[in-house]
């Protein structure tokens, strides 16, 4: 099996050489990653300048690795259509260092990064976790969810999404699958405002966190310290 792999943290992200280390068990993997950090850029792709793509030395055996100077949708969209000579039979995206759940899901370049591969009919899944202080519950689980949620259908537009829960170990109460996409509260944004000597006002952000959760939803099950999974429709 050939299996294409991205990310949004960057090349030389902790969480994308955890991934990588589990597909490779799978299949023949590629990966395809921006050369720096490209959190929050959802489906972005470029349009209006070259793409650079480079080599790199992933110091992995058996994976081919290319740094993009591009979003990553792009990174999957030239890996699939110019960089590899088959098309991936999947294509996964993350470790992400951080959630990707409710509505922040529509902000994330890991789900844009595998949204991309589902328009091009592609098996995806995006893998995301609360934390990468906290890698024991990934590391336990993420062999055999990769290879369970390869198998399970999706419907045109679909892709799975996983995510593990910062906790310990001990206090991981296991798999809850099937979870939909949480419309609760999550963040509560704000901008930090600031005038500058030119007259023109700087705009900051700052999140405060505010969790509330409906049972069944990805939110409550990281609440509850469970990994969750569930499908995320093409939101267009």
């Amino acid at each position: 099996m050939r299996i294409l792999i991205s990310n949004d943290d960057g090349i030389d992200a902790p969480g994308l050489r955890l991934l990588v280390d589990t597909a490779r068990k799978y299949g023949e993997v590629w990966v395809v990653a921006p050369d720096g950090q490209r959190s929050a850029t959802s489906h972005c792709f470029t349009y209006d300048k070259p793409l650079i793509v480079k080599d790199y030395d992933f110091r992995m055996e058996g994976v081919k690795a290319f740094a993009c100077s591009g979003s990553p949708a792009d990174c999957v969209r030239v890996g699939i259509i110019s960089i590899m000579p088959k098309k991936p039979d999947y294509v996964f995206a993350g470790i992400n260092n951080g959630y990707n759940m409710c509505w922040d899901i529509q902000y994330s370049g890991t789900v844009g990064a595998v949204m991309e591969a589902a328009f091009h009919g592609i098996h995806s899944i995006a893998f995301s976790q609360g934390s990468l202080d906290y890698t024991d519950v990934t590391k336990k689980f993420i062999y055999d969810l990769m290879g369970e949620y390869m198998k399970k259908p999706l419907k045109p537009g679909q892709i799975w999404n996983i995510n593990f829960p910062a906790c310990s170990l001990e206090d991981c109460k296991g798999v809850l699958r099937d979870q939909v996409v949480s419309t609760d509260p999550f963040y509560a944004d704000s901008y930090d405002i600031e005038e500058l000597e030119d007259g023109s006002k700087s705009y900051m952000i700052s999140v405060s966190r505010v969790w509330e959760a409906t049972e069944g939803t990805d939110l409550k099950a990281i609440m509850d310290n469970y990994v969750s999974v569930g499908i995320v429709n093409n939101l267009g």
